[in-house]
């Protein structure tokens, strides 16, 4: 990935500007927030100059931009436009953040989400472990057999620490310990975990895959006093205006990112940071959805809008716009997997003419044996989907076993059960 081509500055001849001003630029095109990299492919109005018509559009966003207590490696602010498209996200952000996932089967989303993002966001990190291998790893408890499957279970720790944490203020310790839990074991430089890097420490952000240089962090001399002003940002301070809560937790992410603060972990860091910072604000949605998922799958977008921003004035609208439309993604594919799994629930209740005889537990058990009737369960593997304590699991299980839908068996020095020849007769076709 190439860096973006810088926007052209305003013109100085005051006859082109008045020309522009009278244009009456609108600070999006088409509905887009475009960075010059992008407008200037496009068709300009009749008689300007795309160098013109960027001038106008530039200075539509000047009119409506706030300065952020973030600054560059050189001192200058970081801004923030608050576009209608920025505002209708946060809008729908609020509004759809109610109760999509039931009490009853709260606790399984949380883990199974909090599983996701553990997994995604050590992928984008270069982890090579298998959606299917790290899960198992996670629901079964087992230690991590290498690097890729460390990364994982350190992110699933940090997760878990978040949960516990959210109620405290953002501090320089805080992160620290959640970047020691992120990056142990994982580490080249394994000195590097919880502290920041050091000036000897050449640090760079680059495209891998041909070693452009697409970021020059601050220097390591500033880390202190720059971690310190983000987080009194985290906490609501030193910003001069109202910001969206949404808004702020995006927004850290973004100053972390930036920052690379630390040897290496810096992205699953600042994501985390992120999290930490819906859930201290009081969106607990977040702990049901995976941003790190839709990342994965628009790993050149998410880049592209770091760039956008340290390209274009220090603009940070480019990041904002870019995370928010991630979190939209992510909490309709929230609904819709809600939808899925309550009706493959219903079917599997159904046909196996269940009533209301097992609780939610059982019935996602039974119907996800029904679909992989190969599976092999267990209690630890039960306990930690649910989050419920082990005898609550084990009572789960052992009811199901002797109802016949399960078959108990020994494996090695434990009791684990597969499908009973009764659930598997029922499989669907």
């Amino acid at each position: 990935m190439r860096r973006p081509q810088l926007p052209p500055a305003l013109p100085d001849d005051p006859a082109v500007l008045a020309r522009i001003v009278a244009l009456q630029g609108s600070p999006v095109v088409s509905a887009h927030y475009l960075h010059w990299e992008e407008l200037r492919h496009r068709e300009p109005p009749p008689g300007y100059t795309a160098s013109e018509w960027w001038a106008a559009v530039e200075l539509g966003r000047r009119a409506m931009r706030r300065r952020l207590p973030m600054q560059d490696a050189r001192g200058v602010p970081f801004v923030i436009s608050v576009s209608d498209e920025l505002q209708r996200l946060l809008h729908e952000i609020d509004r759809d953040a109610g109760p999509i996932v039931t009490s009853e089967n709260r606790d399984r989303f949380i883990v199974s989400s909090i599983i996701e993002e553990a997994i995604t966001s050590s992928q984008l990190e270069g982890a090579s472990t298998t959606r299917l291998v790290a899960r198992e790893m996670l629901r079964q408890g087992r230690p991590p057999r290498d690097r890729s499957e460390r990364m994982i279970f350190n992110n699933y720790q940090a997760m878990e620490l978040i949960r516990q944490r959210r109620s405290e203020a953002l501090s320089p310790g805080f992160i620290f310990s959640l970047h020691e839990v992120i990056t142990s074991d994982t580490l080249d430089t394994p000195d590097g975990t919880g502290r920041f890097r050091r000036s000897s420490e050449d640090i760079v952000v680059v495209d891998e895959s041909d070693g452009v240089v697409l970021h020059v962090p601050p220097p390591a001399e500033t880390l202190a006093q720059r971690l310190d002003a983000l987080c009194r940002f985290a906490n609501g301070q030193d910003v001069g205006f109202f910001l969206h809560p949404v808004l702020r937790a995006v927004l850290a992410h973004f100053w972390l990112a930036y920052d690379h603060p630390f040897v290496d972990g810096n992205g699953r860091s600042a994501r985390a940071l992120f999290y930490w910072s819906m859930l201290n604000q009081g969106y607990w949605l977040a702990e049901f959805i995976s941003i790190s998922r839709i990342l994965k799958s628009a790993h050149a977008q998410y880049s592209r809008a770091f760039l956008h921003a340290e390209t274009d004035g220090n603009d940070a609208t480019y990041f904002a716009l870019q995370q928010l439309r991630v979190q939209r993604r992510a909490m309709e594919d929230l609904a819709v997997e809600v939808k899925a799994r309550a009706a493959q629930i219903a079917a599997a209740r159904d046909e196996l003419r269940l009533s209301g005889r097992f609780n939610v537990r059982q019935a996602a058990l039974l119907a996800h044996a029904l679909e992989h009737p190969d599976t092999v369960y267990t209690i630890e593997a039960h306990r930690r989907s649910h989050n419920v304590v082990y005898q609550t699991a084990r009572t789960d299980l052992l009811e199901l076993a002797e109802e016949g839908l399960l078959k108990q068996q020994k494996s090695g020095r434990k009791f684990v059960f597969v499908a009973s020849q009764r659930l598997r007769r029922r499989r669907r076709r």
